[in-house]
């Protein structure tokens, strides 16, 4: 067993878990992840890996007495819009009772830290000024109501059981580790710059904007875009709050800046000199017309500062990613800077 504390990190063979447990290794503390991988990738994993579905309570009871576990980080979840619209049964299902029973066992084994993935989506469609954590909590999709859900239970685990947890509303999340060892890599990939780069490599040929007479200067949806490596940095920091007493709170991960899906397109065909070919399909069901963060009360808490943020680093890491992961089906170059 490692001298290193313990963090059991739910999701950790997923995109965002996998960067948040490189993190938590580079900072000192063994990993141990707990994933079902249905959506995950064993290559993906830093640390231990538990096979497991969160509401197998005795499953998690045994990862938290073999590795001693002294505090959790919770990425595992269904996170599409679309489908939440379409399925709103498997998302509470999954993020709800999935999170519930996450608790549960951690109670059990006298575990009370957590740092909980949550969303921007928990502010629903917002106007056009970046968002403090003050602003109404309004989802407008399934996806967005089960991380406000669990972020009110988590309120209430403070208050009633002593809970330390600290609920990071991140936003776009993006790009790819400067290693180029993982990235975004999905079967149902929905996310904009992923499939604009699947595009390019002809791995799909469907791509589309969703909307463009939303009220905004280009008429694209503008969105607030954060280097899932400044995501992973951010969970440490977190986490090592709670380590220290910290009681933890509600805490958005963005840079305050926001981005059109034409301006995007624009950054990737920048980075690849290369045109993204695309149509224009109507709004999709879910999807808000401005989301951007007010990033300041994690600057102040957390002592969070953006490194990898900048849209050139997210589109550079993300395009070295994608040639990796998907290369390209025809025998058509595509040039480097």
């Amino acid at each position: 067993m490692s001298e290193q504390p313990a963090i059991l990190v739910t999701g950790g063979a997923g995109y965002i878990g996998s960067h948040g447990c490189r993190a938590l290794t580079a900072a000192g503390y063994h990993p141990v992840v707990f994933d079902n991988l249905s959506t995950g990738h064993r290559n993906f994993v830093t640390g231990s890996l538990v096979v497991g579905d969160l509401v197998d309570r005795a499953a998690l009871a045994r990862a938290f007495a073999q590795h001693r576990i002294v505090a959790v980080m919770h990425f595992a979840a269904s996170s599409l819009v679309g489908e939440s619209v379409a399925d709103p049964q498997k998302y509470y299902a999954n993020n709800v009772a999935g999170t519930l029973s996450l608790l549960a066992a951690m109670r059990e084994a006298g575990c009370h830290r957590l740092v909980f993935s949550s969303t921007g989506a928990v502010y629903g469609d917002a106007d056009s000024k970046a968002l403090p954590e003050s602003s109404a909590g309004a989802p407008i999709n399934p996806y967005g109501t089960s991380k406000w859900m669990i972020e009110q239970i988590l309120a209430d685990y403070r208050g009633a059981y002593g809970f330390g947890s600290f609920c990071l509303r991140y936003f776009n999340a993006s790009g790819a580790d400067a290693s180029g060892e993982i990235g975004e890599l999905r079967d149902n990939e929905t996310h904009l710059i992923p499939r604009a780069m699947m595009a390019l490599q002809h791995h799909i040929s469907d791509f589309a904007v969703f909307g463009d007479d939303y009220q905004t200067p280009d008429g694209t949806a503008i969105r607030d875009y954060i280097h899932v490596t400044d995501l992973a940095a951010a969970h440490v920091l977190a986490l090592r709050l709670l380590m220290q007493g910290h009681r933890g709170g509600a805490f958005n991960l963005g840079t305050g800046k926001g981005f059109s899906v034409r301006e995007i397109l624009a950054a990737i065909t920048a980075e690849t000199r290369r045109e993204v070919p695309h149509v224009i399909k109507p709004r999709r069901s879910g999807d808000p017309t401005y989301l951007v963060a007010d990033p300041t009360a994690a600057r102040e808490t957390l002592q969070f500062r953006s490194a990898h943020s900048d849209l050139a680093t997210i589109i550079r890491t993300a395009w070295a990613w994608h040639k990796k992961a998907h290369p390209l089906k025809t025998d058509a170059a595509v040039p480097d800077r």
